[in-house]
């Protein structure tokens, strides 16, 4: 294995950052990895790389700032075809409750395999494999829905219309339920004054985000299939559909950090001794606008946002 080369982003002329970058990654055998030295966040780079080569690589920050940022860029080895956990879940809701029971992050960090996540977790994949098998087992109940069967337009309405509308339905409750709680108990349970601060900020995020997909990616997404049904001439307004997707996957990447960090603060929702009953309802209602955010994120990053893209692809 090669040494590791190092790249100074900070020298490097700004149109030709990332295409060096990527030449460098291209270049790269498996295992082999290039690490990245700015002078900010290179997330961004992460995300054009997600579009541009999938999940063929791992990504570790080495340093975090706030003066210099380094990250460690490495090559995967072929995969052959081992599925992702979010395209395990997409293909059956019922193994993504094991997944959740767990703690495995199937919707933004659905890119990774079986394999990896347990290794990361230390979790026994031979036990978790079984117990997806079991999840399955022993019942003729199918899920729900059969979300991979329906056509973009369909999924895309049905997100707008069950997941978004119920984000704006929540949050304003969310919003004043976790001011009027930090207000009452604040004092002595400091943590839900941040569990308000996070709350503020992911309303915040999704109002945009929600309008970002209505407003541009949705209808975009609509006009592709349309096109590629009817045989008619498509003039996006942008380079690849990839584009917008990986904006829209990294305002999922923040939100579900925000809720991470809000069900870490809470201690998972458990309720103290001091808890009235609208403290109660908070953290019963943040629980249940948690699963609704995992199961739209999943939705998007696993079956409307590849299937858009393939879609794409297909001459």
């Amino acid at each position: 294995m090669s040494e590791t080369r190092v790249i100074d982003v900070t020298k490097i002329e700004p149109r030709l950052k990332h295409p060096t970058i990527f030449d460098s990654f291209d270049a790269l055998g498996e295992g082999e990895a290039i690490l990245i030295h700015n002078d900010h966040d290179p997330k961004p780079l992460y995300y054009q790389l997600i579009a541009e080569r999938g999940n063929t690589f791992t990504w570790n920050y080495e340093k975090s700032g706030p003066m210099i940022w380094e990250v460690e860029i490495r090559k995967n080895a072929a995969r052959q075809g081992v599925e992702t956990v979010g395209e395990i879940a997409a293909k059956d809701l019922r193994k993504a409750e094991v997944f959740k029971k767990l703690g495995i992050d199937f919707c933004c960090g659905g890119k990774k395999t079986l394999e990896e996540v347990c290794t990361e977790k230390g979790l026994d994949v031979l036990k978790v494999k079984e117990d997806i098998e079991k999840s399955t087992q022993g019942s003729s109940a199918a899920p729900v829905h059969d979300f991979n069967a329906w056509n973009l337009t369909f999924l895309t309405d049905y997100i707008t219309n069950v997941h978004h509308s119920y984000v704006k339905q929540n949050i304003p409750i969310l919003l004043d339920l976790s001011q009027k709680v930090a207000d009452h108990h604040g004092k002595t349970n400091t943590e839900l004054n941040g569990i308000r601060d996070k709350v503020d900020e992911m309303a915040s995020e999704l109002k945009v985000h929600l309008k970002k997909e209505e407003n541009i990616l949705f209808p975009y997404i609509k006009q592709l299939e349309n096109s590629k049904l009817t045989g008619s001439p498509f003039q996006g307004g942008f380079g690849s559909v990839q584009q917008p997707i990986a904006v829209m996957e990294n305002d999922h990447d923040v939100v579900g950090d925000l809720a991470d960090e809000i069900r870490i603060l809470s201690g998972n929702y458990t309720l103290p001794e001091n808890a009235c009953n609208s403290y109660a309802l908070l953290y019963k209602k943040l629980e249940e606008f948690e699963n609704d955010l995992h199961m739209h994120i999943h939705l998007e990053n696993n079956i409307l946002f590849p299937k858009a893209v393939e879609m794409e692809k297909v001459g």
